[in-house]
């Protein structure tokens, strides 16, 4: 279970310099700051020339800081006309500052946009976070928290390693050779490395990689540097990148997020629907609330939904015509126990409390930045913010593939679409499309009640239930959990039962309101029994390059976008936006996994 982050406390020298309080050294050179950063690791790593005509550039760093050497390598490729399409910048901070300390520190370099990254600069939470620039063109990519957690937890490709790390004396642990060996399996073919120090770990560690490791001119009072080049070993050939163009099946939140994620990246993307329009079943529901979730042993459960949560304030953020209200999610306990379990999961865990704090006078836990959506227009809005082909009131009954290109066919065979990549984002359909044996899809009914605007509700709230505040005059009540119940029929006893649900949220709130004469909508979501979603490629004898993003559940709206941008990170190499086990965690492929190794352990020997 990661530790709760400590953030870094901002000290100066008696020379102005920003020193850490924890490890008793400076973050960079007195007075030089910046020429620092371009001497040692811009021109350490050969840059900006290295990254010309590159479609993408990767940079892996130890030690972010304060920001000092993004600003500066962002800074560097902005002036460059001959700039790669796509900066890819990864850093490790266990120590991160608050935002306002960062505001404070990079006040001084009014040159290198600072308040963008002040802007943009997330809760001060354990694990990735992802943040774009440039609309899109630059991303920061954050792990927050020890770097012996979180190197090991990457999956990148670096075509440049920049070693800022507090000095070895100072942090010794940093420069772990055992841990550093991992940045031999994360740099890419060709792979430089950059870093002020000179001191024996660090060449070990560099060397210990898979680094040739050499002394070059220093920096200011630091008369040598080292710098490094990957050696090269033999590799089995890399994989060859399909065509950058995507069949997507299902216009859901799903599938919309995942067409997003690749068309930003220039991808020709073709997305079909069987219905005549997009969000036309459970994504068409009229609002649902998005939140995380929080549990005392911080689940990989709870830490996907966090990892969700978290890139969707910023990307939701993007969207035009999104209707969206961030007025807080209070999540009550339904009995002493799940209130004791919040207790102890909030005092265990150090959530900041813009994030998650424990209400004991309501008797829940509330996450102030959460709240409601409306899922048509963020799929409206997901589908028209580039290019993208759409083809609607169109049933695909059947994939293919063929001549290294997935085909996706009618009932009478007939190809509708073809593309290198398909993606199946169609739900409980996807597995008629591709059977996976060892996949156990089940089927929810979900039924929402439409209830006249609760009086005095100005927040979304949870018990066993859920209740909106309302919206264009109605509030949303549900949802009935119906498995294996294939009724499209909206029914009263649904109805009767999410009122049962609203009385025991808010007592009195559902009095004179007859189940009878109440709207409501039904969609249906899929689930599997760890309630985690299918992210990433699905194993296909057929061929690759088919890849699932369905059952979500019922929180299809907070999961889609990050799970969208796994894809689309997969799909064109780049590195990953949460870590490697998360990644497994929601991988198609687990349960085959699973049962390939229990039935290995229960072989008789």
């Amino acid at each position: 279970m990661p530790a709760p982050l400590l953030p870094a406390r901002l000290w100066y020298a008696a020379d102005g310099t920003p020193r850490s309080e924890t490890y008793g050294d400076v973050y960079h050179s007195a007075g030089a700051g910046l020429a620092q950063a371009q001497h040692v690791f811009l021109r350490g790593n050969g840059l900006p020339q290295r990254w010309r005509g590159r479609r993408t550039f990767t940079i892996l760093e130890t030690g972010f800081g304060f920001g000092l050497n993004f600003l500066a390598t962002w800074r560097a490729w902005r002036e460059d006309s001959a700039h790669c399409e796509r900066l890819h910048f990864v850093s490790v901070e266990k120590h991160p500052f608050s935002a306002s300390d960062l505001s404070l520190l990079l006040n001084r370099y009014e040159e290198l946009k600072g308040e963008e990254l002040v802007a943009r600069w997330p809760m001060l939470l354990p694990g990735m976070h992802r943040l774009e620039f440039d609309h899109g063109s630059v991303v920061l990519t954050l792990f927050l928290g020890d770097i012996v957690d979180g190197l090991p937890q990457l999956q990148l490709a670096a075509d440049a390693i920049y070693l800022d790390g507090f000095a070895p004396a100072k942090n010794p642990a940093m420069w772990d050779a055992r841990l550093l060996r991992h940045l031999g399996r994360l740099a890419a073919p060709g792979a430089t490395a950059a870093t002020w120090s000179v001191a024996a770990p660090a060449r070990e560690a560099l060397e210990g990689a898979g680094f040739a490791v050499e002394k070059s001119a220093g920096f200011g009072a630091k008369r040598e540097m080292l710098r490094a080049d990957l050696i090269e070993r033999r590799k089995s050939p890399p994989r060859e990148q399909p065509a950058r163009s995507a069949l997507v099946i299902g216009a859901g939140v799903a599938g919309a997020a995942v067409a997003e994620r690749l068309a930003a990246r220039r991808w020709q993307v073709t997305v079909i629907e069987r219905q005549a329009g997009p969000a036309a079943e459970a994504s068409g529901n009229p609002a649902g609330a998005f939140h995380p979730v929080v549990s005392p042993d911080d689940s990989l459960f709870a830490r996907f939904t966090r990892a969700c949560f978290l890139f969707l304030l910023g990307h939701w953020a993007g969207l035009a015509g999104l209707q969206w209200r961030r007025c807080g999610v209070l999540q009550c306990a339904r009995d002493k126990r799940e209130l004791e379990a919040q207790r102890r999961a909030l005092a265990t865990l150090g959530y900041p409390e813009e994030y998650a704090s424990f209400d004991a006078a309501r008797g829940g836990v509330w996450f102030p930045r959460s709240g409601w959506a409306k899922p048509p227009s963020l799929v409206h809005a997901l589908l028209t913010r580039f290019p993208i082909e759409r083809r609607f009131g169109t049933q695909v009954e059947s994939v293919s593939f063929e001549g290294n290109l997935w085909s996706a066919k009618d009932a009478r065979q007939r190809v509708i679409a073809c593309a290198p990549v398909a993606i199946l984002a169609n739900a409980a359909d996807a597995l008629r499309l591709a059977p996976q044996p060892e996949i156990r899809l089940r089927c929810v009914r979900g039924q929402i009640t439409l209830v006249p605007a609760i009086e005095g509700l100005e927040h979304v709230l949870l018990r066993g239930g859920m209740a909106l505040p309302g919206i264009d005059g109605s509030s949303v009540v549900g949802a009935s959990y119906d498995i294996d119940d294939a009724d499209p029929a909206v029914r009263a006893d649904s109805h009767a039962g999410n009122l049962q649900r609203l009385e025991r949220m808010l007592p009195g709130a559902s009095r004179r309101l007859d189940p009878e004469k109440l709207e409501g909508r039904v969609g249906f979501r899929a689930v599997v029994r760890d309630r985690l979603p299918l992210v990433g490629p699905m194993q296909d004898t057929r061929g690759p390059g088919l890849y699932g993003a369905f059952a979500y559940g019922s929180r299809g709206m907070l999961w889609a976008s990050l799970a969208g941008e796994i894809v689309a990170s997969m799909l064109e190499g780049e590195p990953l936006p949460v870590e490697r086990k998360l990644a497994a965690a929601v991988d198609p492929g687990r349960f085959a996994l699973r049962s390939a190794r229990k039935a290995t352990t229960s072989a008789p020997a």
